[in-house]
């Protein structure tokens, strides 16, 4: 393997567990305890927290799985692309309520540099 490619499975593989723990936390727990840590989630209905939790899930899997598999690799950079989209709307939410944006800014170019 060449180090760009071990930088790169790195780089997924580190992405794609912070959003298997965020997604899973979105999708799984009650909208109602989230709002105790994540304010945003009290202004949004369960479906959209479910939604978003459910896009993150699949994003993490699909930074890794079709690389790994070989299967459709191309889905890989899809994935990234989608998880960037998903942190540039937490980025336009969180400004919104004029809440902090570093961590999904540092994700979503995270998420770009995967693509590429």
């Amino acid at each position: 393997m060449t180090p760009v490619t071990i930088a790169l499975w790195i780089v997924n593989i580190l992405l794609a567990l912070v959003f298997l723990a965020a997604g899973a936390m979105h999708a799984f727990r009650p909208r109602e305890a989230l709002a105790e840590s994540m304010a945003w989630t009290a202004d949004s209905s369960d479906a959209a927290v479910k939604t978003i939790g459910a896009l993150e899930l699949l994003g993490a899997i699909g930074l890794i799985l079709p690389l790994a598999t070989g299967i459709a690799p191309i889905l890989t950079p899809i994935a990234a692309i989608g998880l960037a989209a998903v942190m540039v709307g937490a980025i336009a939410t969180h400004a919104r309520r004029s809440e902090p944006v570093t961590t999904e800014a540092v994700l979503a170019l995270v998420a770009v540099a995967s693509a590429i």
